[in-house]
């Protein structure tokens, strides 16, 4: 592979190709150092978690081996609470972590659809949170980034660790503790005293973050909050929280005086080691435990809440463009005359949710062949992928002109990803369909029209597979949030219901029950 071939794969989406043993499928998200993506281990027919070191930071050998030893470290942990590292690599010149991927949704995603955790659940959590951190321990590794985004919550009843991006290793040899880039990592919410002030960090300071995140899930808020990661940091410092039970009175003295001795300000009042955390929940009042476990899990998908955040700061302009029945599109320089016809059509006041879908079966998977022609803008890349109406037109919006690059180029991707999970609908690939109708779903409040469309999107795979009680949770969801979108929207997304569920959903709506 040339320099420059390499440096083109690097800058682009990965979506679409095979990088070894990897067959890449869609984006799960991102953060500071890596994408992330999900992919098909092909040899083993698994889905994987596939994390790649982003291009620019390839070019420096300190990321490159702080992404490694992130892995190695990882690796290591094999536990059942643990999120497990399969394989770490470079093909070529990406650098990539493929590891487990966990179908549900992670603490932060859980908290935000259904507010504070019950007593039990939460006892739950802790108990497999601290049965992670307790094999971490054993092996000298401290998380130090214990947070709700990180505290994956599966469908099975499993609670997995995720992310020991920020790990740091203590030799047991020497002492020596090995930490990356030699600066205060962490999240600042829930950043432990001694973390904050950039000291010297063991276990204990986990035991502090997820009294933090214990905290949060349980009341709603975390302890202390600021406009600054400076202001939170003083708090963490100098600050007493308030006692738990004034905000959940229903928690047994037992189990609010645990949390307490968790956010200790001085590590030495806390519990020192993850075992005699797991002591305490093992002696509090059988009244307290209760080992239920969400029954709708199943149809969340994971995404790193980055991107989640990434959205929500699009929010504004999103609502905009989706008010907007007219877009200025500036001039097109075009070489076809049926695309110039397309955009008049458009600028003629098409609402691009009101396009139809073609209904011929794809041949599937596409690979991408470098046939599709990039245009000056996203909005272009779009016109021109409705045009085609082919899976492969539509990631290459995502794949030429990158979602986190712009707000405007977010919109435009997820509305190509709910073209992408209609089309696999058609195609009767409902693995696929469903993983991007999921995205749409896993958006925010304020992102209901997109929301509305993965709803309804669900229903339809769930009725063709004959589950009526997915239909149900999808119509119900779906009957919540319809009035909160705009009324031609809101035809259109009743419409792309199948025949039979659109009476369905307005029988629902009156009342009635889908039997």
């Amino acid at each position: 592979m040339t320099t420059a071939e390499s440096e083109n794969l690097h800058s682009a989406s990965l979506i679409g190709l095979t990088l070894g043993d990897y067959q890449i499928l869609r984006r799960l998200g991102h953060g500071g150092m890596s994408v992330v993506y999900l992919a098909e281990q092909q040899s083993l027919k698994r889905r994987v978690a596939f994390k790649v070191l982003k291009s620019n930071l390839a070019e420096q050998e300190s990321y490159v081996r702080r992404f490694h030893t992130e892995a190695q470290a990882a690796a290591s942990l094999v536990h059942a609470n643990i999120v497990q590292i399969y394989e770490v690599g470079n093909i070529q010149g990406i650098h990539f972590i493929a590891q487990e991927y966990v179908a549900g949704q992670n603490l932060a995603q859980f908290m935000q659809r259904n507010g504070n955790v019950s007593s039990g659940l939460g006892i739950n959590i802790l108990q497999q949170v601290a049965a992670a951190l307790n094999r971490a321990g054993k092996q000298g590794i401290i998380h130090r980034d214990i947070k709700p985004e990180n505290i994956m919550l599966a469908p099975t009843g499993e609670v997995k660790v995720a992310d020991f991006g920020l790990a740091r290793v203590v030799d047991q040899a020497d002492g020596v503790q090995t930490t990356q880039i030699g600066i205060t990592m962490g999240t600042p919410l829930y950043m432990s005293p001694e973390q904050a002030e950039g000291k010297a960090v063991d276990p204990r300071s986990d035991m502090y973050s997820l009294g933090v995140t214990a905290y949060h899930m349980l009341t709603g808020n975390p302890p202390f909050q600021g406009e600054t990661a400076l202001s939170v940091a003083v708090q963490h410092l100098k600050r007493e929280p308030v006692a738990i039970q004034e905000h959940r009175s229903d928690l047994s003295a037992a189990f609010s005086s645990l949390i307490m001795k968790l956010l200790a300000k001085d590590p030495a009042d806390r519990f020192q080691k993850a075992t005699d955390l797991q002591e305490s929940l093992r002696k509090l009042p059988a009244t307290d435990i209760d080992n239920s476990w969400p029954d709708d899990l199943d149809r969340w998908d994971w995404e790193n809440m980055s991107l989640a955040n990434a959205r929500v700061q699009a929010t504004q302009q999103l609502d905009a463009l989706m008010k907007t029945h007219t877009r200025q599109t500036g001039q097109f320089t075009l070489n076809r005359l049926w695309m110039l016809a397309a955009v008049i059509f458009f600028v003629g006041g098409m609402v691009l949710a009101s396009m139809r879908y073609q209904e011929t079966p794809l041949d599937l998977p596409i690979e991408p062949t470098n046939t599709i022609e990039k245009y000056d803008t996203v909005e272009q890349q779009y016109y021109y992928a409705s045009i085609l109406n082919t899976d492969e037109a539509y990631k290459c919006v995502e794949e030429y002109f990158p979602p986190m690059d712009s707000p405007n180029n977010n919109y435009y991707t997820l509305r190509a990803h709910q073209r992408l999970g209609d089309l696999y609908l058609t195609a009767a690939d409902y693995a696929l369909a469903e993983s991007y109708y999921l995205e749409l779903v896993l958006l925010g409040p304020e992102e209901q029209h997109f929301r509305g469309f993965g709803l309804a999107g669900l229903a339809n795979i769930y009725h063709r597979q004959n589950d009526p009680k997915k239909v149900v949770q999808e119509l119900v969801s779906l009957s919540e949030i319809i009035d909160q979108i705009d009324l031609k929207v809101q035809m259109e997304i009743i419409d792309r219901l199948d025949e039979d569920l659109r009476k369905t959903f307005a029988e629902q709506r009156a009342g009635a029950t889908y039997q």
